[in-house]
């Protein structure tokens, strides 16, 4: 073994077992595969052992892999502790670069808003903001893209205590049922998930979106199996649908109804359907000031998240030009429909 390893081994490593493939990780880190396999070859004639083998058309880690692995995670996140307290000593504490990344509703609720008042009250601080799917948030923190991701735990997520990640509750947030505007349960102050176990439904494709597996699962606890007829999850496309009268849908509190929809929102009795929604930073980096401000302005925006629901308005006339359905967001609505996505 040599006297030292070079650390950019040690994450492109990192990488490998994050993605399972090395073209995976080589795309993440931004190099060719072959350069990707060379570096692996260096690492593992550094440390004078071997550090993958095949598994069919991947690769994983063998014993000596997943040690050395577990030594990186750690050296990393002391690696930016460190940063952390050495930007303590600076005097630009409040300047720099911020990227943060989620899915398009949390974009919407939380990450514009945060990124504003970021650059009220820290105008030296640059704040970006990348679309990610949960998944592709943690990839992105990884491969050190983004430095604050919004996430919501899942199947395919690292569970809470992965060594590499700093996973906390931010809020939860529940889940509302969508019907057309003359349904028979669209009167109705709140009903029970069963209620609807009857109706067609319309659904993400499985692995389409953070919310696909969610619905499944809500069902499935109600005592139903939904009768699938439409999948989509852009909120546009299924308030659509719902308004069509081609089925019904959840929808989390925090997408909002498009307007020109004729859609009835409903929220659900206890125990409602929720989804947890978490920050998530490399671990070791939460205390690097912009890192820091970012997450104190996304708790501070939470407080008042989720919204409620207004009381039911009355039945809209087809015919007339309305601003909004009959059960809408009381924050987050207004004359023009906010982004598709969730």
């Amino acid at each position: 073994m040599n006297g030292s390893v070079d650390m950019r081994r040690l994450h492109v490593l990192r990488m490998v077992a994050q993605h399972g493939t090395v073209t995976a990780a080589a795309t993440a880190v931004h190099l060719t595969p072959s350069a990707v396999s060379h570096q692996l070859r260096q690492l593992a004639h550094e440390v004078g052992v071997a550090l993958l083998e095949p598994n069919g058309r991947r690769v994983r880690l063998t014993a000596a892999g997943e040690s050395l692995v577990a030594y990186a995670d750690t050296l990393h996140a002391d690696w930016e502790r460190a940063r952390g307290e050495l930007a303590a000593h600076a005097a630009d504490g409040g300047a720099g670069v911020l990227r943060m990344c989620g899915y398009p509703t949390v974009i919407a609720a939380l990450l514009a808003p945060a990124a504003k008042a970021l650059a009220e009250t820290h105008p030296r601080l640059t704040v970006r903001i990348t679309e990610a799917e949960s998944d592709g948030g943690f990839d992105l923190l990884l491969a050190g893209e983004a430095d604050i991701a919004i996430v919501v735990p899942g199947g395919e997520t690292p569970p809470l205590d992965d060594p590499k990640f700093d996973q906390r509750p931010l809020l939860e947030e529940p889940l509302d049922l969508f019907v057309p505007a003359d349904h028979p349960l669209a009167g109705k102050p709140d009903v029970e998930l069963i209620d609807a176990a009857h109706e067609p439904w319309i659904i993400p494709a499985p692995g389409s979106s953070d919310c696909a597996q969610l619905v499944s699962t809500a069902c499935t606890a109600a005592g139903f199996s939904p009768r699938i007829v439409h999948q989509a999850k852009d909120v546009l496309a299924v308030a659509a649908l719902v308004a069509s009268g081609l089925g019904v849908a959840l929808e989390p509190r925090l997408a909002p109804a498009p307007s020109h929809c004729q859609v009835a929102r409903i929220p659900l009795r206890h125990p409602a359907p929720s989804r947890h929604i978490l920050t998530c930073v490399r671990r070791g980096s939460e205390q690097q000031p912009a890192i820091a401000l970012g997450l104190a302005a996304l708790r501070e925006l939470s407080r008042d998240l989720p919204p409620p629901l207004l009381p039911e308005a009355p039945a809209l006339d087809p015919g007339h030009d309305h601003e909004a359905a009959p059960h809408r967001h009381a924050r987050l609505l207004g004359p023009d429909p906010v982004p598709a996505g969730r």
